[in-house]
């Protein structure tokens, strides 16, 4: 599974009224912007983020399926443990594995233990191990 990292503004001016299912931000020009759509080979989560005064990277939201949970509490992103080193932060999307998204949504579910069931949900429907999860076998009928 593909997931992606997706700007989403800047913090001080767009976090405090993100919400689930927001489609734009707020440039510093003043204008609203389109969030970037995830590219066709961004089949896993996408988590978003936002700039933070210092060139600093926030993960503020995760979206999967029909789950968007708007975090209460951001985490900085560290490039080596939530990207891979030699990736870079751009206002295009971002792919990462599923290692990675691991490692953010477990970073994130320890900074809001309030949302972690709503995110365990999402961190529940890929391996880490980079393999497609097996599906469900159906029960027998009696």
């Amino acid at each position: 599974m593909r997931h992606c990292l997706m700007y989403q503004g800047g913090f001080e001016r767009n976090f405090p009224n993100l919400k689930p299912g927001t489609t734009t931000f707020q440039g510093t020009d003043g204008g609203e912007h389109p969030v970037p759509v995830a590219p066709p080979t961004c089949d896993g989560g996408r988590f978003y983020y936002m700039e933070k005064a210092g060139k600093k990277f926030a993960a503020v939201r995760v979206q999967h399926g029909q789950d968007d949970v708007v975090v209460k509490n951001e985490i900085l992103l560290d490039q080596g443990r939530h990207l891979g080193f030699g990736v870079r932060f751009a206002p295009e999307p971002i792919e990462i594995t599923d290692e990675f998204a691991a490692v953010i949504l477990e970073d994130l579910m320890a900074e809001n233990p309030e949302q972690k069931r709503q995110l365990a949900q999402i961190r529940g429907r890929f391996s880490v191990t980079g393999k497609a999860k097996p599906k469900p076998k159906a029960k027998p009928k009696t």
